[in-house]
């Protein structure tokens, strides 16, 4: 770190000597950047909002090309490429299930959107990107009780322009994108379009299996994008976008592998919690025949050694199909004030398919041991679970305000908002040897458990098919007024509406794993699929007519049915809440380089149903909504035309964060977990944000930010750790003594420890992607040749630890990381051309896009196996391995730029 930082101010001293010589020009001080942060224009520096500001000029200039790089410009923001996740301030979102929404409001050109990938457009597309910190409760309302980012696009051209932009990097990726604008031969209506094709065909990750492709941002996308801009005489103007995506990508894009597991692959683990010689279990010599394994590894994975290597017989594959995106903007100004429609949507269909368990060893196939009949051939397995992912989404917003224009000391907006979406998110496993799932392999179906007839085999192991509508209404209001020279009150209200209701229809099976056999090996069930949709534990019990079913709870509105032609066991939801949000500050401009202001601000969540992706049908998948009440003071000083700081210190009170979390039911024995949403009661994330500009001499800028942030929990008591269900891992702190299931026969029972699981007191413990630290340090420097110019920047990143999880645990945590980015940037005379070299991640460090991931590798073995006596199953925890999702190694490249007109 020491070396890294040494170099950045080596540099910065050179470009200062090298300033004050022959090349120094006229005074250049920091432009002026006009924002709509408040829904009105106005300079960044009038906004009495903690917000961060990107113009396409700016992103260019010092290599913002995608969200992660603004994550490390901007306080408080963090960003997941592998989940399409965003937090500001440690307040984001925690799971995929899509009835749970972001936190973070994502709107471009004012529609909002529910994927972040809008605001990650190259600068060719976008004018700028702001990005607000802290609830947003009443002029963006929806989901921003973290924060919001609002994309603007580049408008069509009153004169002609045209560009073209191509880019050659390693890895193999090559970019491609151009646009042109101006005038149609309709009098006042210009038009642009816009087009970029990015192919990358080398990965990120080297697969070692033979025949098996990189993974790591094999991408090959696409965006076509057209505008038509109106003037239709003095007071009405209009404006309308039409884009489409189209995604045709290996292991790139949201969803992707991005991730390094170094931990040994899970011996005894096929499915969930397998059973004795599995696939990790038949890489040991002697106990099996016939194992087929790929790898020239053998059973080692080579990620223990090299972070970017993996060793998988199951490619992954990240589609986009057919996404069309709309937005329109239609003004009426009157004399004084404007009447604003903005209406668009999104048709979006995502395709995601991988391997599950993502580490297991790339064994193809093995044979049991026949315990029954030595001598004779055992069952042949080919063990490999695939999953099939898709989001179906359909929305559209609509949303009328009124606005003032006067120059008056009360200014003052009000509007309407309407949200309308409905979405599938079908989720399924499989094996994708044995699509039938009805052969040879597996033989029949059998309800074991329930004594109830069964549905036709499938080649489904798990098969969920949410279907589900959402609403959102909205009324606000907002007023500014300069009540004295130099002070002004803001005051504003949202009443807000959310309603959801749809279907979830479930079948689930299994194969080849201990929990859901009855305890029997393979040996004595024989190739059978298992179907446990019937369960009580599965379905939560509601069988009408089954004794002692419990009545539905919150959010459920029918009974769980099963039908007995297919399988799937169905039931239907439906919830709604309202909330009151809004704002009150001052602020104060005692000079016209200055202002300060406090606010208080409170933001809403709306709550949840824990429904689709990874859940059986939960008997409590209702979650309450989430507040936020933030108070927050900020400074922004001009010093000159030099120096330009912004600094802002906040308090925010966070109420019932909603976390995915598995918890198991009161009973003995081998009780199913379940996965819950549970309301985090009580939480506090506060800290100090700065931004600063300085420009000291002609040329030269150097660039600061710098987040504190403490984000944590004040209360939340008796929450299970999946990876640690005991509480026994150092730094545990469990609500209750630790008792065997022999003492406690009506507790949860961990089989694997023979020990009763244990909630714990997560009082202090961290909000999850929340680092504390954060520090970015630019320099750039621009020398004049004539009618042409270099700039040179360089970017120093440090990011401290952060966790993954609610469980401030060693496995969780993600270590501290820095970065150092370097770019050469050549314009041409008049601005006709530019080259720009650049290098990102000079170091080749490993960085952490967010905290770790965990999970126990426990399964079961044969008693034999274990140099004991008899062939009984015997539970075994052979610990615990960490995920951490990885930021890109080093790249490099080169981009030329040329402009027609």
């Amino acid at each position: 770190m020491q070396r890294k930082l040494f170099l950045m101010a080596s540099s910065a001293t050179l470009a200062a000597a090298i300033a004050t010589s022959a090349y120094a020009q006229s005074s250049n001080t920091i432009e002026e950047l006009v924002v709509t942060a408040e829904r009105r224009e106005q300079s960044l520096q009038d906004v009495p909002v903690a917000v961060s500001a990107f113009t396409s000029e700016r992103r260019d200039l010092i290599g913002i090309t995608t969200i992660q790089d603004m994550t490390n410009f901007t306080p408080g923001l963090q960003y997941s490429t592998q989940l399409d996740r965003t937090s500001v301030r440690g307040v984001g979102r925690l799971t995929n299930v899509h009835t749970a929404q972001g936190a973070v409001a994502i709107y471009s050109d004012g529609i909002f959107t529910s994927s972040t990938v809008e605001a990650g457009k190259t600068p060719l597309f976008t004018d700028r990107v702001e990005v607000l910190r802290g609830p947003q409760g009443t002029l963006y309302g929806r989901n921003s009780i973290g924060g919001a980012i609002n994309v603007i696009s580049k408008r069509p051209t009153e004169e002609m322009y045209a560009e073209i932009r191509a880019q050659l990097q390693n890895y193999n990726r090559t970019v491609l994108e151009g646009a042109v604008s101006g005038p149609t031969i309709i009098p006042g209506v210009n038009f642009r379009l816009a087009a970029n094709w990015d192919k990358q065909r080398e990965g990120w990750i080297d697969n070692i299996v033979p025949g098996q492709p990189d993974e790591g941002n094999i991408i090959d996308t696409m965006i076509v994008e057209g505008q038509l801009q109106f003037e239709f005489g003095e007071n009405f103007d209009g404006w309308m976008k039409l884009a489409t995506y189209r995604w045709e990508n290996g292991s790139g894009g949201p969803g992707a592998r991005y991730t390094w597991t170094p931990h040994p692959y899970p011996t005894y683990q096929a499915g969930n919690a397998a059973i004795a010689l599995n696939p990790g279990y038949a890489c040991r010599p002697g106990l099996t025949t016939n194992v087929v394994n790929p790898s020239p590894a053998g059973c080692v994975n080579p990620a223990i050694n090299d972070p970017r290597k993996i060793a998988s017989i199951v490619p992954y594959d990240v589609d986009l199909d057919a996404t069309v995106i709309f937005a329109s903007e239609w003004i009426w100004h009157f004399d004084t004030m404007d009447l604003k429609y903005l209406a668009g949507g999104t048709h979006y269909h995502y395709y995601l398919n991988g391997p599950t368990p993502v580490e297991q060893a790339p064994i193809q196939e093995f044979r049991f041991l026949n315990l029954l009949a030595p001598g004779t051939p055992g069952a042949l397995v080919r063990p490999r679970y695939e999953f099939s992912y898709e989001e179906i989404k359909n929305w559209f917003s609509h949303e009328v305000n009124l606005s003032s224009t006067h120059d008056g000391p009360l200014q003052w907006l009000g509007g309407l908002y309407l949200y309308l979406e409905d979405f599938e998110q079908p989720v399924s496993t499989y094996f994708p040897d044995e699509p039938a799932a009805s052969g040879a392999f597996l033989t029949q179906t059998t309800c074991v458990f329930t004594g109830n007839a069964c549905a036709a085999p499938i080649g489904r192991i798990y098969d969920n098919k949410p279907k589900f509508s959402i609403s959102s209404k909205a009324a606000f209001g907002q007023i500014d007024w300069a009540f004295a020279e130099t002070w002004k009150l803001t005051a504003g209200l949202r009443y807000t509406k959310d309603e959801i209701s749809g279907t979830e229809s479930l079948r689930l099976l299994c194969f080849d794993v201990q929990a859901c056999s009855g305890g029997f090996p393979p040996e004595i069930v024989g190739n059978n699929l298992i179907d446990l949709t019937q369960l009580p534990t599965v379905i939560s019990g509601y069988i009408p007519g089954q004794p002692g079913s419990p009545g539905v709870t919150q959010g459920v509105t029918s009974l769980t049915t099963v039908d007995p032609a297919s399988g799937f066991a169905s039931r239907n939801y439906e919830n709604s809440w309202t909330a009151t949000t809004g704002t009150v500050g001052v602020q104060w401009e005692p000079d016209t380089d200055t202002m300060a202001y406090a606010r208080y601000s409170r933001g809403y969540k709306a709550g949840a149903l824990r429904v689709g992706i990874d859940t059986t049908i939960s008997s409590s998948p209702n979650s309450d909504p989430e507040y936020a009440d933030a108070f927050e003071v900020g400074l922004k000083k001009n010093f000159g035309p030099s120096l330009q700081t912004n600094v802002a210190v906040f308090h925010t009170k966070y109420e019932n964060a909603q976390v995915p979390i598995s918890i198991v039911p009161t009973g003995g024995g081998l009780a199913q977990v379940q996965s819950v949403f549970y309301n985090i009661p009580a939480a506090v994330t506060q800290g100090v944000e700065f931004e600063g500009t300085w420009q000291p001499i002609d040329n030269l800028q150097i660039l600061v930010n710098y987040a504190y942030l403490d984000a944590h929990i004040t209360e939340a008591s008796g929450v299970i750790d999946p990876t640690d269900p005991t509480a026994v891992a150092s730094g545990a702190n469990p609500t209750g003594p630790l008792q065997t299931c022999a003492a406690n026969p009506t507790g949860s029972c961990d089989v694997f420890t023979g020990n009763v699981q244990r909630g714990q007191n997560l009082d202090g413990d961290h909000l999850p992607n929340a680092p504390e630290h954060k520090f970015t340090f630019n320099v750039n420097y621009t020398w004049q040749f004539g009618d042409s110019s270099l700039t040179a920047s360089g970017t120093y990143v440090w990011r401290d630890e952060q966790y993954g999880s609610i469980f401030d645990r060693e496995y969780y945590k993600s270590p501290a990381y820095d970065q150092v980015d370097l770019r050469a940037t050549w314009k041409g005379p008049e601005d006709r051309y530019s080259v720009i070299a650049f290098v990102r991640n000079v170091f080749d460090e490993l960085g952490y896009e967010g905290g770790a991931g965990a999970g126990r590798r426990a399964g079961f073995v044969p008693a034999f196996a274990l140099g004991q006596p008899g062939f009984a199953a015997r539970p075994v925890v052979e610990g615990i391995a960490s995920t951490y999702p990885l930021t890109p190694p080093r790249t490099f490249g080169i981009e030329l730029q040329y402009r027609f007109f």
